[in-house]
């Protein structure tokens, strides 16, 4: 374990940070760029020289001001909700590297004390505690601060995000309602599929239980983002750890709006490129989904996306004022009442969504905003439904 830690924007070795544009960064610590962060000892708790490069970089935090730096005592409890599935178990190894994180709550309705007891053999900070079953819930979800949900069943070839909407949306349900009894003030973070209903099935689910607050209700879109960076960088041949490209609209199919003007560091994109480009962040869930053939969807990636998010809430949390994300919240920047977009994250939840980002687009952009909004509308509509019709449904029992 580190001896002294001198933390100012804390990212940490898990790294998974995120913020524009680079501002004199000289060293690389996991997977963020940092000059701001020393591990004084000789070993942290990854090891003397151990770090994890990233092949998928976010976006870069300059450094806090002196009066508003993260105290290296700041620490919070999470909770995971579908824990030992694809998602939750390498969500779960990348939440217990955070030092922000003081304990790790590990949920499912089966196979969870498994994964809790190999987690709790990392010699990092954070105890692990295992809930197994919809009676262990409460206590589960008791004094939490973030809130992940990735509950649900994944993706299979053939299937859209919306084919799995009857199981996922119940499910999702069912655990909202968990959250609004024993932790409403906790961040809450929708991965369950498809999201562009769940997070409005989540919201009305609050709006019930007199609980709502759309400050702290997010959709993790994160991954579009990661992907985004990616696929530029690759095809453009830059470096990775500079490349941020903001993604709005919501997530799935061609709601998910790649805003490659906006690319940081500028770069020009054909005609060609930025058809090629846009499909391919679109269609990426699919291209995975189809490489497993039939052995499950992109977990793996999901998983990295979903931590950094976390990372970021946990900072935000923690008093840093710099952090950034696009997600997919409750949002006036169009007609729709939830869209993806980059917001600003602070101790209290969302401070600002962006505009600036919808300001200037291409035609082909504005094109494809107009596009996405009534398969993104139709896919909210359809959330906020299924919730009247099972509110409607017990009522008449």
């Amino acid at each position: 374990m580190a001896s002294a830690v001198t933390i100012s924007s804390v990212g940490a070795q898990a790294g998974l940070i995120s913020k524009p544009r680079n501002h004199g960064l000289t060293s690389y610590s996991g997977l963020k760029a940092t000059s701001s962060i020393s591990f004084e000892s000789g070993s942290s708790f990854l090891g003397r020289s151990a770090t994890l490069r990233a092949s998928v970089a976010p976006r870069i935090v300059p450094k806090a001001k002196s009066g508003s730096q993260i105290s290296p005592e700041a620490s919070y409890k999470v909770a995971v909700l579908g824990a030992a599935g694809g998602i939750g178990q390498p969500l779960g190894l990348l939440i217990k590297m955070s030092p922000l994180v003081s304990e790790l709550h590990l949920y499912d309705i089966a196979n969870v004390k498994g994964v809790a007891a190999d987690l709790s053999h990392c010699n990092t900070p954070s105890q692990v505690l295992d809930f197994t079953g919809p009676s262990e819930l409460a206590n589960c979800l008791k004094g939490v601060d973030v809130v992940v949900i990735p509950a649900g069943v994944p993706r299979k070839p053939g299937m859209t995000r919306d084919d799995l909407f009857n199981i996922n949306a119940g499910i999702v349900k069912t655990l909202v309602e968990a959250v609004a009894d024993n932790c409403p003030e906790a961040f809450i973070h929708i991965i369950s599929n498809p999201v562009n209903s769940t997070v409005p099935i989540a919201a009305e689910v609050l709006k019930q239980k007199g609980v709502y607050n759309p400050k702290k209700l997010f959709g993790v879109t994160t991954l579009d983002v990661v992907r985004a960076n990616t696929f530029v960088a690759q095809k453009k041949n830059l470096k990775l750890i500079d490349v941020d490209v903001p993604v709005i609209g919501g997530h799935a199919g061609i709601t998910i709006l790649p805003l490659l003007s906006k690319t940081r560091p500028s770069a020009a994109f054909t005609d060609e490129e930025t058809e090629e480009l846009t499909k391919r962040i679109q269609n990426a869930g699919t291209e995975v989904v189809e490489a497993k053939a039939g052995a499950g969807s992109a977990t793996l990636s999901m998983a990295y996306a979903a931590a950094r998010f976390v990372e970021s809430s946990l900072r935000a949390l923690a008093g840093d004022p710099d952090v950034y994300e696009c997600t997919y919240v409750q949002s006036e920047l169009t007609e729709l009442p939830f869209f993806a977009s980059r917001v600003k994250i602070g101790k209290n939840g969302v401070e600002s969504i962006i505009s600036a980002d919808l300001e200037g687009l291409t035609e082909y952009e504005a094109k494809a905003l107009e596009a996405l909004k009534s398969e993104l509308k139709a896919s909210i509509e359809k959330g906020i439904e299924f919730v009247h019709k099972q509110q409607a449904a017990t009522a008449s029992v």
